[in-house]
């Protein structure tokens, strides 16, 4: 009941960005407020996360077993996308985006509301996984003929969370301290990131219409990202020998639903934009019906929660 009542906070301030674009439509200017929060305030919220804790082997090991997942992920949905859809587009949406969920918005708030501070590190590296996966993989299905490799590698440098993680694993592993007051500051400022993430992700599903335009591309693609994604990393949890604790995170983080990013890529690459965000629309309201029972099999499971 604890969990529920956390997920329900969670998602009071994704309602309060819902309700808000609803209600002054085009005087809430969104973009803003994503790049603040990318170039900003994501830099403090992963500079602050990757320093709570000490460099450990499973602080390392996690994002390698959540990259392996969804690379697993990855094999088995290219193979099957091709007995599902007879459209190449359906099937660049299938492969890719049932692997990029909402690491970000939703991970890590999650972690928080269930674990505590103690989980902030492993979903932040965790999300650095994520980002690497989407400007990677990600762009490569949803754009082969329009975007390179290579592009897509610049895009990824250009984003200032990269190297605020790579700096923060630095001063950890070199054992800086941190003035308090300046830790202070960090700390309001990785909160202030975290509400402003979930109102972000509540005005962008206000802009989402409530059509589902291609049902079987729906069901398929929230069934890889809910469903077998999780599952999937659940034998990987047992198969690297993960700590429950770390497990447990690992597995709300691969079950999270599509992230935005899903949308800005298939708009950017004219890959059905519209079935995108249904798509996302549809697997967060799945998310919150299926999330009771994820934390029951991660208890039975691993004795967590």
């Amino acid at each position: 009941m604890e969990a529920l009542i956390s997920i329900l906070v969670i998602y009071f301030f994704i309602l309060l960005g819902f309700l808000s674009k609803k209600i002054f439509k085009n005087e809430i200017e969104e973009r803003s407020l994503i790049l603040i929060s990318i170039y900003f305030l994501q830099p403090i919220l992963t500079f602050w996360g990757l320093t709570r804790t000490k460099i450990d082997f499973n602080l390392v090991l996690t994002p390698f077993i959540y990259f392996v997942t969804v690379t697993t992920a990855l094999i088995f949905l290219v193979f099957t996308s091709k007995m599902i859809f007879q459209n190449s587009k359906d099937r660049a949406i299938f492969t890719s985006t049932a692997l990029i969920g909402n690491t970000g918005n939703l991970a890590i708030p999650l972690g928080i509301a269930l674990f505590g501070m103690e989980s902030v590190p492993y979903t932040s590296i965790i999300n650095i996984a994520n980002i690497f996966f989407i400007y990677t993989v990600g762009v490569y299905f949803l754009a082969r003929e329009k975007y390179t490799l290579k592009q897509s590698l610049i895009s990824m440098a250009k984003i200032p969370i990269l190297w605020f993680a790579l700096f923060a694993i630095y001063f950890n592993y070199s054992s800086f301290a941190i003035n308090p007051q300046i830790d202070r500051a960090l700390e309001m400022g990785a909160y202030s990131t975290i509400v402003l993430q979930l109102i972000i992700f509540g005005i962008y599903l206000a802009k989402v219409g409530f059509k589902i335009n291609n049902f079987k591309l729906t069901f398929a693609t929230s069934f890889a990202k809910l469903i077998f994604l999780p599952g999937l990393g659940i034998l990987m949890a047992f198969w690297f020998s993960l700590a429950p604790f770390v497990a447990t995170i690992l597995i709300i983080s691969l079950a999270t639903p599509l992230a935005v990013n899903n949308v800005n890529l298939a708009s950017l690459y004219d890959c059905k934009p519209l079935d995108v965000t249904s798509i996302i629309l549809f697997s967060t309201i799945s998310f919150l019906l299926l999330f009771y029972f994820l934390l029951q099999t991660l208890h039975l499971i691993f004795g967590t929660l």
